[in-house]
């Protein structure tokens, strides 16, 4: 099968590199992800990825910590996820290039956003790192700027549930799941995909996002082929109205 998309950007949250252990880095759980990623990444797909830094340290958690300072502490747990994704990443033989949004010379290069491109078009899976270099803003909302800048065609967002449902599905049995939502719906019904600033940049921009689980890494594959799983975000899908 072919992919039937030529460049992503895949989102993942910091707690799932933790795996069992609920914390930290578990390295069999992130080669496991890096193996998915290199299947999509030897079919031609460009891979953009953007990691969150929750298996290390919440920002929003911090107690009476300044939220700058706090945020700042976040996008410093980003950066090691983003060196342990690059460094399975390379252990499997796949070029990698981690970026930061704030300078770090000696161990990442600075985000640039054309160097980033040029990555991409040579094959190397780039990962970005810091979010987007400021605080209050989620990684959630680096994913969706990082897609836009980049021009992906979709953003892959992997989670611990298998799509969108109109409640909480750990809490409520009769959570309704959804195939096809409008970045309007997540915005109106407030649903938990993203952070409304994510979503609204993901609306201006028509980037679609496909939300599903991550507990199988092959998920990323069946993502890329098209396959039918979780929930796919795009405009023109209505099904609350």
């Amino acid at each position: 099968m072919q992919p039937v998309y030529k460049r992503i950007l895949l989102k993942l949250s910091g707690e799932v590199l933790a795996g069992p252990q609920g914390h930290g880095i578990d390295f069999d759980t992130v080669l496991n992800i890096c193996k998915a990623v290199k299947a999509c990444s030897d079919m031609g797909v460009e891979i953009g990825l953007v990691v969150g830094g929750g298996n290390f340290w919440r920002g929003r958690s911090s107690g009476e910590m300044d939220r700058t300072r706090a945020d700042h502490m976040g996008m410093l747990a980003t950066v090691m996820n983003s060196l342990a994704l690059a460094d399975a990443l390379e252990q499997l033989e796949v070029p990698v290039r981690v970026q930061t949004a704030i300078a770090m010379q000696q161990i990442a290069e600075p985000y640039i956003r054309n160097r980033a491109i040029r990555h991409l078009e040579k094959g190397r899976v780039v990962i970005f790192g810091c979010g987007t270099g400021n605080p209050f803003f989620t990684t959630d909302t680096a994913a969706a700027l990082r897609a836009a800048e980049i021009d992906a065609d979709i953003i892959f967002k992997a989670t611990n549930v298998d799509g969108v449902y109109d409640r909480d599905p750990n809490k409520f049995d009769d959570a309704v799941k959804f195939d096809t939502l409008s970045h309007f719906d997540i915005l109106q019904k407030d649903l938990n995909v993203m952070d409304s600033t994510a979503a609204s940049l993901c609306k201006d921009n028509n980037i679609p996002i496909l939300v599903f689980n991550l507990d199988n890494p092959s998920n990323i594959v069946d993502a890329v082929l098209g396959k039918n799983i979780g929930t796919i975000v795009k405009e023109d899908e209505t099904p609350w109205r």
